[in-house]
């Protein structure tokens, strides 16, 4: 058994704690706060074909560092998991890299909707947490832009009741804004390219095919207001949709291209003042129902190249929770808020069981983000520079006790 004495509630109560272990010990845990294990939602840990960039052995400890003892993975890897074949293959190398690691990361995966394998939905139901349709390309080749794929995918999964994560951007727009800028050379152009009009048609065609299907609809990194009135207008008809948004989309703007550059690319892109105002009312409100870090890592190398080389994507699972605790002391929302946001609403949207993982959590410690700290294995962060207060501690997993000091 783990106890757990001196820690505070998230009220600032006194409590102790009594936890499941094959280890006996006792933590003393004073003036921490107590926060259950968070839940991503949507991460790309690279495995498997892109181990350069990052894999399940240094990931997981990114992860736990974070606070997070659950993540859920996406599909477009090399080869993309979109067969059951290619799905049990990626479970087997996880585990072998998370028994490297020595840390019980839990784990679900996305399953990548792909019009010429649909069929292999129906192999793997009890398998994954959902099915990831990219409506526009992002990294990988995944893309589902016919209306008459899209239709099929969202019939079966409502068939199978799985939920559909869909990457809302619609390919035919990015293609035609692409041919407009087609001489740009500015990274602060993907801003413009994928706009938030191609933002919001795609979340209007998917709240449409889950009006028919009946499917649960997961919106991926949300980042507009035009997206955030198609969604809470389809939330008020009673329809199950739900809204993720990232770090990157809620503390980064625009503006950050002119120091980031390509380290600033990102799919959907970051936006305007304005569409970050609307992020921040909608996570008032309720229409935003989970953040996920869409932790994404690719190389300093790689990000250096030119705008239309340069892949899109950043890591972001090691300081989500430092960020939003920094947003806390602030005064922009609270704890509780916090842990619905990162770990309560997911539970409930994924029907997770619940476990006895917890994040011991030093509210008043600062700290300046370093790349050379970071545990993901590119080695930077978007937010390298910037001090944040707030820090996990300790990390606790099936009973087994992460110092991450």
């Amino acid at each position: 058994m783990i106890h757990i004495t001196g820690a505070l509630s998230l009220d600032g109560e006194l409590m102790e704690l009594t936890l499941p272990s094959v280890q006996s010990s006792k933590l003393i845990a004073d003036g921490l706060y107590l926060f259950p294990g968070l839940i991503d939602p949507h991460v790309h840990f690279r495995t498997p074909g892109m181990e350069h960039k990052e894999d399940w052995r240094t990931a997981a400890r990114a992860a736990i560092c974070g606070g997070y003892t659950t993540v859920f993975d996406m599909p477009n890897t090399i080869p993309p998991t979109v067969t059951a074949e290619t799905l049990q293959a990626k479970k087997a190398l996880i585990d072998q890299q998370l028994a490297k690691a020595n840390i019980p990361l839990h784990y679900a995966l996305y399953f990548g909707a792909d019009k010429h394998h649909l069929n292999e939905i129906y192999k793997i139901k009890q398998d994954v947490i959902g099915i990831k349709v990219f409506m526009g390309c992002s990294t990988g080749n995944l893309v589902i832009d016919d209306d008459e794929s899209l239709h099929k995918v969202f019939k079966i999964a409502s068939e199978l009741n799985l939920l559909i994560a869909v990457h809302a951007e619609d390919e035919a727009m990015i293609q035609q804004r692409k041919a407009q800028f087609s001489h740009s050379k500015q990274y602060s152009d993907h801003s413009f390219i994928r706009n938030a009009e191609v933002a919001a048609s795609a979340v209007e065609k998917a709240i449409q095919l889950a009006r028919i299907y009946g499917t649960r609809l997961y919106i991926l990194h949300v980042s507009t207001a035009a997206e955030l009135m198609l969604i809470k207008s389809a939330k008020v008809e009673g329809l199950p949709v739900y809204a993720e948004t990232t770090p990157h989309h809620l503390f980064l703007h625009e503006g950050a291209y002119a120091d980031l550059q390509g380290k600033a690319v990102v799919n959907p892109p970051l936006r305007n003042s304005e569409q970050h105002i609307a992020l921040w009312e909608a996570i008032h409100d309720g229409t935003i129902d989970t953040i996920g870090s869409d932790h994404a890592p690719h190389l300093e190398s790689e990000k250096e190249r030119p705008y239309g080389e340069c892949p899109s994507g950043m890591p972001g699972i090691e300081t989500t929770l430092p960020l939003l605790l920094t947003a806390y002391h602030a005064g922009k929302l609270s704890l509780n808020r916090i842990v619905e946001l990162t770990c309560t609403r997911a539970r409930e949207i994924f029907k997770l069981t619940p476990n006895d993982d917890y994040v011991l959590v030093d509210l008043y410690q600062t700290k300046i983000i370093t790349n050379a700290e970071l545990q993901t294995k590119c080695k930077w962060s978007a937010f390298a520079g910037r001090a944040l207060t707030g820090w996990p501690v300790y990390t606790i997993i099936d009973g087994q006790v992460f110092d991450l000091l």
